[in-house]
């Protein structure tokens, strides 16, 4: 959210109670989506490289091997980045940080929200310092990025409805080697157990991620490795020669009952905590971070109404709130002890999922929703229209080269085909950048229509498409919301 901030010239003030960036993490994967969003700062290259791509998985039923799912490109055609990438929360913190300094912006460690209020439309947020004196900061707004236990939230009373599973869960990240160290993902199913290996960047290094068996009667705070390697052994036959890093946790599944009061946000894990089944936990912090952040970027520069911050919550939300639904049920699919639910896991999927993996179809469905590339604003304030298959509120198609222009982190106008003069005009005259892209046959397979105008938010959705390629409704889209795109036009036409 800094980076965003500080790149749209928004200044920006980061408090953080801890000594220095984390070390170690339970968040490992970076979907599609959030590389979609990292490219848009010109960060997208880096965490690719330091990461590692996800192009198979293993399901192993009661310490044998059952199924090889695999996966490869999958997204190919959907996005620039066909993959899913494990690149652990830690180090993806560092480069962040890393990347924000050469923007000049530093992290103030061990400073502390201790509370704030709202006065006057401005807010005075309470800190204090390592040396433990106080200070008051006045800004324009405040944004609580705070996990889970966040001060922001609690200081504006809202509710965090949900709960806690009933298993205790490990995390491991180990070296050595195996079966189950080759690089792949490992999944464990059991009766009642779980075990996740996740490979890591450096070759003989994984993250374990299991369940602790109910019958174990270890309390959270003295189990040890010592007491789960055994059952690691006996399922996928790894050799443990080292353990980095070792810590147990339970899952929460709970969203906020607001994301926003008055001038201060939620977002991440202070707005909604959920399973980690899938991956999504991180990339939807981000993904909160990149709506918010561009928004109040356009209203803070006088470039927006105030009220384009309203969008912010339903938007992000509703999403939170399915998240939690759809993981809470796959999450109770993988540890249910019920008769059916193992039947479906031990022996039906195992069957069925490779089957499935066969048909392009399938494989694009299940990368889709993972990826979070169809996450789409559908019924926001700020989605209108119909053009093709495209919807105002739908993530903008991905044909090749039309996301080049999305680093400016501006409103603009794709036209994919010809675009009429009038388009032009209005554009030059709004100073609002027009992107022209000749029409090729795989635009409309995205959904796309030919001449048809999309107006593009800065995230790089879709805030009104119009089938009827006429400037009247971008007219009316930017006068309802009072929004100033630009401050230099651009008209760019690509070679036919």
């Amino acid at each position: 959210m800094a980076l965003w901030l500080t790149r749209m010239g928004v200044q920006v003030r980061i408090i953080d109670k801890t000594e220095g960036p984390g070390t170690t993490s339970r968040a490992l994967a970076v979907q599609a989506r959030t590389l979609e969003f990292c490219s848009q700062l010109g960060i997208a290259q880096a965490v690719v490289e330091g990461g590692r791509q996800v192009l198979a998985a293993n399901l192993w039923v009661a310490g044998r091997k059952k199924a090889h799912l695999f996966f490869g490109a999958m997204g190919a055609g959907v996005s620039p980045y066909p993959y899913a990438l494990i690149f652990p929360q830690d180090e993806h913190e560092r480069l962040l940080i890393y990347r924000l300094a050469e923007l000049g912006v530093e992290v103030e460690r061990r400073t502390e929200l201790l509370d704030f209020k709202e006065a006057d439309g401005r807010v005075l947020a309470r800190l204090k310092h390592p040396d433990g004196g106080e200070e008051t900061c006045e800004a324009a707004y405040i944004a609580g990025c705070d996990g889970a236990h966040s001060t922001v939230r609690e200081t504006l009373k809202l509710g965090f409805a949900g709960g806690t599973y009933d298993h205790l869960f490990y995390v491991a990240d180990v070296e050595g080697d195996g079966a189950a160290m080759n690089g792949e993902v490992h999944v464990g199913l059991d009766i009642t157990d779980f075990l996740a290996v996740f490979p890591l960047k450096e070759e003989g290094h994984a993250r374990l991620v299991g369940t602790v068996r109910d019958e174990a009667g270890y309390q959270r705070e003295n189990l040890s490795w010592n007491d789960v390697r055994r059952s690691v052994i006996g399922w996928m036959h790894i050799h443990v020669e080292r353990v980095n890093w070792f810590s147990t946790y339970r899952v929460h599944h709970r969203v906020a009952a607001r994301f926003r009061r008055g001038c201060a946000f939620l977002l991440g894990d202070a707005a909604h905590v959920h399973s980690p089944v899938g991956g999504q936990g991180m990339n939807t912090g981000i993904g909160d971070a990149v709506n918010l952040a561009w928004k109040l970027a356009f209203v803070l520069r006088g470039r927006a109404d105030a009220a384009l911050l309203d969008s912010y919550e339903p938007e992000r939300i509703a999403f939170a709130r399915r998240l939690v639904s759809t993981t809470d049920k796959a999450f109770t699919g993988v540890t249910s002890s019920g008769a059916i639910a193992r039947l479906v896991r031990l022996n039906i999927v195992p069957v069925i999922m490779p089957i499935l993996l066969k048909f392009e179809a399938v494989r694009r469905f299940m990368f889709r929703t993972v990826s979070q590339t169809a996450v789409n604003y559908r019924g926001s304030p700020l989605s209108e229209g119909r053009a093709g298959a495209v919807e105002g509120g739908d993530r903008l198609p991905w044909v090749g080269d039309n996301f080049a222009p999305l680093t400016s982190l501006d409103w603009q106008v794709h036209v994919y085909g010809d675009a009429i003069s009038e388009i032009s005009i209005l554009c030059e005259a709004r100073k609002l950048p027009l992107h022209v892209f000749p029409w090729r046959s795989e635009m409309s397979r995205a959904g796309l229509r030919r001449n048809a105008v999309y107006l593009v938010r800065p995230d790089g959705y879709v805030g009104l498409a119009d089938r009827e390629d006429n400037a009247t409704a971008v007219i009316s889209y930017l006068d309802a919301r009072k929004l100033t795109p630009a401050e230099n036009a651009q008209i760019h036409t690509r070679a036919r």
